[in-house]
């Protein structure tokens, strides 16, 4: 029972000690910060706290604004203590307009669009577009680009062409996609998807048996005869989503980095071999390690592989069935292709 009691009572305490462990503000902390166009959300988190996914948990929430998740060019971000606790709160400036002296009751109506986003949406949002992870025979079962106009063999946006396939008459536009790498686990061996990047948009017309006639709206380069078609996506990320730490352990690696390129830095797009079947969700954040590395110990003579260090940290943005696409929001040093993702 005594066990049982002491358990009970250091329980809350270690709760604490955990939570003000892992949000701790930072030493250097402003008590307030007013908010600048191009400002993110990781940005000014990262301000106040030494984890800013964390920011969720010590959010209080402005019951005078509409909508306190959606912070503005302008606002006014404060320390503040609430039954003792460390919090961040929002305070949104009234405007007056010209002449007036006066204030009256009123709600100022802000479009959502001119909210600050969570992070650097810009980066994120093109390579959405571009990229999916798919199988090998996705691939294959995919219609696919038959022959232009004048028998040839390449086109371009505004040119006509004809694809071949199983094309549903109800998609209005298709992505053309080329085969890129296909990837297998470094670890386990398995394979976990092919990279397909999109080259260009076509919209669909007449069909005749397995023959459609098709335009190119876009093209980011000349598309191909045998390029692949899959149904156009319409997927853009959520300005106010919060980043947040995965719900189970993660041990992944970093795949390949957007280019081919090895080398890795900041607002850099990686793959990373887990995805959905391991629990990953959008908006999760994952610290990267460097490897130890091997040196001779000068006394004993013995091999000595060094701790793995931390060197960055980034957060997922798009999930497949076993990769994610992800962006580094942070790199202390050069990362690198098989450098290690763990929980941050």
């Amino acid at each position: 029972m005594k066990k049982l009691m002491l358990g009970l009572l250091l329980a809350p305490l270690l709760a604490v000690w955990s939570w003000a462990e892992d949000a701790a503000f930072r030493s250097d902390h402003p008590d307030e910060y007013i908010v600048e166009k191009g400002d993110t959300l990781w940005d000014i988190s990262n301000t106040f706290l030494n984890s800013p996914w964390l920011w969720p948990e010590i959010w209080h929430v402005n019951q005078q604004i509409e909508n306190p998740h959606l912070i503005y060019p302008g606002d006014v971000i404060y320390l503040v203590y609430v039954d003792g606790e460390p919090r961040l709160t929002m305070d949104r400036p009234v405007k007056l307009a010209p002449g007036t002296t006066k204030l009256s009751p009123s709600v100022r109506v802000l479009p959502e669009d001119e909210a600050i986003s969570t992070i650097p949406l810009d980066r994120v949002n093109a390579f959405l577009s571009r990229s999916r992870i798919v199988t090998d025979e996705a691939l294959e079962a995919a219609p696919y680009m038959l022959a232009g106009p004048e028998k040839r063999l390449i086109v371009a946006e505004g040119d006509y062409a004809y694809a071949r396939g199983d094309i549903d008459e109800d998609v209005a536009n298709y992505g053309v996609y080329r085969r890129e790498e296909a990837y297998t686990d470094p670890v386990t061996g398995e394979y976990l998807g092919t990279h397909a990047m999109n080259i260009g948009t076509v919209n669909t017309g007449t069909v005749e048996g397995d023959i459609t006639k098709v335009q190119v709206l876009r093209s980011r380069e000349e598309l191909r005869m045998g390029d692949r078609l899959l149904p156009s996506e319409e997927r853009t990320i959520e300005p106010n989503f919060y980043p947040s730490a995965p719900d189970d352990e993660i041990n992944g690696l970093i795949m390949a980095v957007e280019g081919g390129v090895s080398q890795v830095g900041k607002l850099d797009v990686i793959m990373v071999n887990k995805g959905e079947r391991e629990g990953l969700l959008v908006g999760n954040v994952l610290a990267v390690y460097k490897r130890g590395e091997t040196t001779r110990d000068p006394v004993t003579g013995e091999s000595v592989t060094l701790p793995d260090e931390r060197a960055g940290l980034v957060m997922v943005f798009r999930t497949f069935e076993k990769m994610s696409l992800a962006l580094v929001l942070e790199a202390e040093r050069p990362l690198a292709v098989n450098d290690k993702l763990l929980n941050p």
